[in-house]
């Protein structure tokens, strides 16, 4: 699959594209695809940190000679991106095309949209959008109402902070992190990747006034950032604190600390991730409705006014530093809320976004048969032995004849993806899956789980349940069945008592 993402960072702009975008196609990259960025000036370290991951940069010429992001561009300003995206894909033509940019909207996406096979919109601002996939991660009452007539009826949306994506490491230390509870002994600071205005000096100077010399401080900041020399100072005369520059340690930092200060953006669900309230600010005008939104759900504890000056900061610490019933709510509801496995989700929607299925004919009974009898395939089935041709096409014909079993083709562009089996009984279906043998090893698995969930949905839609069984060794159906949300509901147990 080839998958291209466009998207840009700057002092205005921030980070934060660049790097949900990273955590997407990472999570894509483990699932066989090649992503190439199509972005303008990047800092340098965005730019490594692109080709560092395995995926390709493609820097397109500057519109202007002033070409600072911004919000909002005008149309002729979208117009002339457009067709410079068009260029930098001239000889791709990926699968997806991913788009994550306040500056670009309809007007870009009108051009793009016929150039690609598949358009996704990542946003946060419930803009209009003509795109095939749109992903909205922020925290609403009402998420499936946002996009009403803003978007084609046809337009999948990914809704809500299941989807953030984040990095791997957060969905495994999420899986440890407990909720936090007690005495702040450790406060983590981050105020974004780039941090134009410097909160954080007026952060530190907060927690200066507050006289809690006791605490041990986390301070992270980007290479870029303006006052990089007097934090360094700062951290360096507190008692026990460390500048971290450049980090890409976010996970563990937040994970052992029990308390933090942040902006609004990505960060936020890295925090939720693993359970550390917060004391959280709005500095961007996105922020704020996304930071009220956490703030009704008991999910940080955000100040009323804009970003407060140092002493009417501190006020706000201290008053979270002497409540700890408050921040082990806030700590649980956070863990509740984000699990850390939102670049699965959307990756396996994308993938199955390119899956087509279409129920089997007697002329792929062979196939099936040489697909089933791959040895990795019969290796980890509940029935491991070789199918022999008589005993497969009577099984064949009928479950092709019956009413209450349905077997499904997956395909591609690329050709058969592979096979899924639902056996249906009284508002609950059975799932047996795998893929071609031509196929192992390209990440398809949950896409074509998706996909045939989808198809169910539709198809079937007096079905509630889907159960699957699976081999305790099988450790790859195990994930696939796992990551794709199912929970364990029972063990079964063997001995053999007689040799």
């Amino acid at each position: 699959m080839k998958v291209a993402v466009r998207a840009d960072a700057g002092p205005a702009m921030g980070s934060g594209h660049i790097m949900r975008c990273l955590c997407l196609a990472d999570a894509l990259r483990v699932r066989g695809a090649r992503v190439t960025f199509l972005c303008r000036s990047l800092p340098p370290h965005l730019a490594n940190a692109i080709t560092a991951g395995g995926h390709s940069l493609c820097t397109l010429p500057l519109l202007t000679t002033d070409d600072a992001p911004q919000n909002n561009w005008p149309e002729d300003r979208q117009t002339k991106d457009a067709h410079a995206t068009c260029e930098a894909l001239e000889g791709l033509v990926p699968d997806w095309l991913v788009v994550d940019h306040y500056g670009l909207g309809r007007e870009w996406e009108n051009v793009l949209r016929p150039a690609v096979r598949r358009l996704m919109v990542i946003d946060d601002l419930a803009r209009p959008h003509n795109c095939d996939l749109l992903l909205d991660i922020n925290l609403q009452a009402q998420p499936q109402t946002r996009y009403e007539g803003r978007v084609p009826t046809t337009t999948r949306l990914l809704l809500g902070p299941r989807f953030a994506l984040l990095r791997p490491e957060f969905r495994a230390a999420h899986k440890k992190a407990p909720p936090r509870a007690g005495t702040v002994r450790r406060l983590l600071v981050f105020m974004g990747g780039m941090d134009a205005g410097n909160a954080t000096g007026t952060v530190l100077q907060a927690i200066a006034l507050t006289a809690q010399r006791g605490l041990a401080l986390d301070v992270v900041i980007g290479t870029s950032h303006p006052a990089r020399e007097a934090i360094t100072a700062f951290c360096a005369a507190w008692p026990r604190a460390r500048c971290h520059v450049q980090t890409d340690q976010m996970a563990n930092l937040l994970a052992r600390c029990d308390l933090a200060i942040g902006a609004g953006g990505g960060a936020t669900w890295e925090r939720c991730c693993l359970g550390v309230p917060t004391l959280a600010l709005a500095l961007a005008d996105n922020q704020r409705t996304q930071l009220g939104a956490l703030a009704a759900a008991g999910l940080a504890y955000v100040p009323d006014d804009p970003p407060p000056e140092a002493v009417r900061l501190s006020s706000h610490l201290l008053a979270l530093l002497d409540n700890s019933s408050l921040r082990k709510a806030m700590s649980e509801a956070g863990m509740a809320l984000v699990d850390g496995r939102g670049a699965e989700r959307v990756s396996s929607t994308m993938i199955a976004g390119l899956l087509r299925l279409r129920p089997a004919v007697p002329g792929d009974s062979a196939r099936i048969l040489e697909w089933r009898n791959a040895p990795r395939v019969r290796e980890m089935s509940l029935d491991n032995t070789e199918i022999s041709a008589p005993l497969h096409e009577r099984w064949f014909e009928q479950v092709l004849a019956a009413s209450d079993r349905v077997l499904l083709i997956g395909e591609d562009d690329e050709g058969p993806a592979g096979v899924v089996r639902f056996d249906l009984s009284e508002g609950r279906a059975t799932i047996s899956i795998y893929l071609a043998q031509e196929r192992f090893g390209q990440g398809l698995g949950p896409g074509l789980l998706r996909a045939a969930e989808d198809w169910l949905a539709v198809s079937h839609p007096e079905i509630l349940w889907v159960h699957a069984q699976v081999q305790a060794v099988n450790a790859a159906s195990l994930h696939l069945f796992e990551q794709g949300g199912y929970r364990l509901d029972s063990y079964h147990f063997s001995r053999k008592i007689q040799a």
